[in-house]
């Protein structure tokens, strides 16, 4: 079932060429800035970080963390997001061979950087990384618990379990899955749905429950 929602999504919106960043390093700065805040933001502070060379680890960590807030401002939560990245240069810098690790060391390793939870350690293993984690974010429980396949509440791992034993392990089907997700919750499967436009109605609990009423 997993499988063939995601070939209905992929036929549908196409491939999507996501992580939208220039080296692994952004995709990890990328990662930690879009915590509660749109990407746009997201990339207008890159951009600072871009037009004054300091998009890598050296730079960031050597900067005072009050200057590199200054810099993350479009983001919102500025000043925690630059402990938190901070935290994840001077990490990088201390453990140069992360990507000798297998997976499951790898992660753990992330989660152990303050600020680093389940979903943006997900984020830099699949984006960065190119490991076969399966990203679970609200698009994702929106959708697939509108779709009657998944509790909505359930625990993250338990989520990104059920997607990754339902699937191949394939990093880039993860991450064009992942993206698809993203798009279709962004365009259809919204807060409040345009159910009429949606190539999954045919399969959605949600729609048929909706068709009852």
């Amino acid at each position: 079932m997993l499988e063939r929602i995601y070939r209905q999504l992929f036929d549908h919106y196409g491939p999507q060429h996501w992580w939208p960043a220039e080296t692994p390093f952004e995709v990890m700065v990328g990662a930690v800035l879009t915590q509660n805040t749109a990407w746009t933001h997201v990339e207008r502070a890159i951009d600072n970080l871009r037009q004054a060379d300091l998009l890598n680890p050296a730079a960031i960590t050597a900067l005072d963390q009050s200057d590199l807030a200054d810099y993350l401002r479009p983001v919102g939560y500025f000043n925690i997001k630059a402990k938190r990245l901070q935290a994840l240069t001077r990490f990088l810098i201390d453990h140069p061979q992360l990507n000798s690790l297998e997976t499951d060391e790898l992660r753990q390793q992330l989660l152990s950087v303050h600020g680093i939870g389940p979903e943006t350690a997900d984020d830099i293993l699949l984006y960065a990384y190119q490991r076969p984690v399966f990203v679970v974010d609200a698009y994702t429980r929106r959708l697939f618990g509108r779709l009657g396949l998944m509790d909505r509440e359930a625990s993250y791992e338990n989520l990104r379990h059920a997607f990754e034993a339902g699937l191949k392990q394939d990093a880039q089907m993860f991450n064009e899955y992942h993206a698809l997700i993203v798009m279709h919750a962004k365009t259809v499967c919204r807060a409040k749905p345009v159910c009429d436009n949606c190539c999954l109605r045919r399969r959605c609990a949600y729609f048929c429950e909706a068709l009852k009423a």
